[in-house]
């Protein structure tokens, strides 16, 4: 079953979030933070995906905070305009929102963050100042700038060996800096877990971050 509910962070701005919920007694509790492109259908399906696997899962729209229901496609244009839209979100802002999200989820038991591109890296912030059991990032982009804060709980980063954006020599600085994150590399691209863009998704490389995601969750969640 899911929903959407409007929820306030501690600066006082209102925003939306999607919750998704398991079928029985939850597990935990997962906040999904999405890409640069709002809460688009896969950041939903994915909400989903862990609802069905026993977890109380809520989706924030960060871009609430520039303009409400912001939703954009994959065009060359709108990766343009998405950029230029995250670039108006403060990361600190951005993490209050998840702060929010993952206050209304605590009933359900310990709370991890899971992020995808942007959200990636947002997860990595949340993890080193929120009170959460686990982090997962993937294909997090700018996560360096970030350092030399790290996270304070279990993460899981998930790279593609072939992201242009994202050379291996930044994912070394991440081992260097945070020696006890758990690290993976795929022979994929950029975004290769997001099945709506086929230019982009890789099957292979998303069953098995999916299965690893789900074996790190299980240890220090439930």
């Amino acid at each position: 079953m899911s929903q959407s509910e409007t929820l306030m962070a501690r600066d006082g701005h209102e925003f939306n979030v999607y919750i998704a919920k398991p079928a029985g007694k939850a597990r935990g509790a997962v906040v999904i933070v999405q890409e640069i492109f709002g809460l688009t259908p896969h950041v939903l399906r994915t909400a989903d995906s862990y609802a069905a696997d026993g977890y109380l899962t809520v989706a924030p729209a960060l871009f609430d905070r520039i303009h409400r229901d912001l939703v954009l496609e994959y065009s060359p244009h709108e990766i343009e305009q998405a950029m230029g839209y995250r670039k108006q979100i403060d990361t600190a802002k951005a993490v209050l929102d998840i702060a929010a999200s993952a206050a209304i989820a605590r009933h359900a038991g310990k709370v991890a963050v899971i992020g995808f591109c942007w959200g990636g890296m947002l997860a990595w912030a949340a993890a080193s100042e929120l009170p959460l059991a686990a982090a997962v990032c993937y294909y997090g982009a700018r996560i360096p700038a970030l350092l030399p804060k790290v996270p304070a709980c279990p993460t899981m980063l998930h790279f593609g060996e072939q992201d242009p954006g994202i050379p291996l020599s930044e994912v070394e600085a991440l081992r260097s800096a945070y020696p006890q994150g758990v690290y993976h590399l795929y022979a994929a691209g950029h975004a290769f877990a997001n099945d709506d863009r086929p230019d982009h998704y890789n099957p292979e490389a998303t069953a098995l971050a999916r299965s690893r995601t789900n074996a790190f969750l299980a240890q220090h969640i439930g």
